[in-house]
């Protein structure tokens, strides 16, 4: 059974697709398998961070790939495609925002990946095994990744609302993820809806926080699996906290795509650097991603063999003290101590009383036969 919030506010139960659809649900990236039963898709997002240098963007390319990544990020974008040059009131970034005291123009003239760029570190990507997308900010931008290639687009958290373009970018039939971090959830159902109005349900949504470093109590992963059983939809997250536990905890809670900000190395500042990891910090939540994966395994019962020679050293009956052909059982002679080969601790009641029917000698595993009938 599964409860479903609504745009309107309403809500409804019925039986949910989150344990038996979405389950099955599963979306191919250029070669890897993206779903319930398939390893955790880890986005490594280059985003300024190449700091205007191109043989950085390739130092950061190669480093994902080591590090673990299965794919890296670019936005294509130029100032003049996301807005336009003006100081006034409206464009000044005054939000409580890291770029705060610039302007939008500004922010993005030095944050942008240069366009002739771009398929040339996508075939770069591709050659150190990574997969290359992007986030588009435009239809232009759309086009040109087009010619590319791209094998899926990724919608940035601020533009979910601009349904036009979802429509657009949908509509080119491929993987489209999108980031939810502005958007309330009639933002995210007309996204949503938006894609398979263009026949489009190669959906992913990634919970996101847009605040650059995202505070802990702001995060709410609980989130994620709600919107997962709500749009049945693959899921996952978008992290801008500092660190890799909430990457790490999404995980767990059902996160089938991680994006992380990557850097060589913060100290050379950017726009995005306070909020990007580091090539170290980057590999060590990779491999702790993927122990989690390990041990989330599956619903079971049953013990490996391991666990059944360690239920060696559990707790049985045992005999403690000799005793003689013809005497009774007591809590003296019988006892539920380590280890594990006698009669289970639960027939004491049913031995106590009764008569040995034969010579016991201390450290006998107990046993039925022991009893006179």
């Amino acid at each position: 059974m599964k409860i479903v919030v609504h745009a309107n506010g309403e809500t409804t139960i019925g039986m949910g697709h989150i344990g038996d659809d979405n389950m099955k649900n599963e979306i191919k990236i250029g070669n890897r398998i993206i779903g319930e039963n398939n390893p955790v898709f880890i986005i490594a997002e280059m985003s300024a961070n190449h700091l205007q240098n191109f043989d950085n963007a390739v130092k950061l390319i190669k480093a994902a790939r080591k590090c673990g990544a299965d794919a890296i990020k670019l936005q294509t974008y130029t100032s003049d495609t996301i807005t336009i040059d003006c100081d006034n009131e409206y464009f000044q970034i005054k939000q409580g925002t890291i770029w705060d005291g610039t302007t939008l123009y500004k922010l993005y003239e030095q944050a942008y990946t240069p366009w002739d760029w771009q398929p040339k570190l996508k075939k770069i990507a591709e050659e150190e095994g990574l997969i290359c997308f992007s986030s588009p900010f435009d239809n232009t931008a759309v086009d040109f990744l087009e010619k590319m290639d791209v094998p899926a687009y990724k919608v940035a958290s601020f533009e979910i609302t601009d349904i036009p373009f979802i429509e657009y970018i949908a509509s080119k039939g491929k993987p489209v993820i999108m980031s939810t971090g502005i958007a309330t959830l009639c933002d995210i159902e007309e996204a949503v809806n938006a894609c398979r109005r263009m026949g489009n349900n190669q959906i992913i949504l990634l919970k996101c926080t847009s605040a650059y470093p995202s505070p802990m109590e702001e995060v709410n992963l609980k989130t994620m699996p709600n919107l997962a059983e709500t749009f049945d939809v693959i899921t996952g997250l978008s992290d801008h906290t500092l660190g890799s536990a909430v990457s790490i905890a999404a995980v767990a809670f059902g996160a089938k795509v991680i994006e992380k900000h990557f850097i060589l190395n913060r100290d050379e500042k950017g726009p995005d650097a306070a909020f990007s990891m580091e090539p170290e910090e980057f590999k060590k939540m990779v491999e702790d991603i993927r122990s989690v994966e390990k041990a989330l395994g599956k619903v079971t019962y049953e013990l490996t063999e391991k666990q059944k020679k360690s239920k060696e050293h559990s707790r049985s009956l045992f005999v403690v003290n000799d005793i003689k052909e013809g005497e009774l059982f007591t809590r003296e002679n019988v006892r539920s101590i380590r280890p594990g080969y006698g009669m289970k601790t639960k027939y004491i009641k049913d031995i106590l009383g009764k008569t040995v029917k034969m010579d016991l000698k201390k450290g006998t595993p107990m046993d039925w036969k022991f009893i006179k009938e």
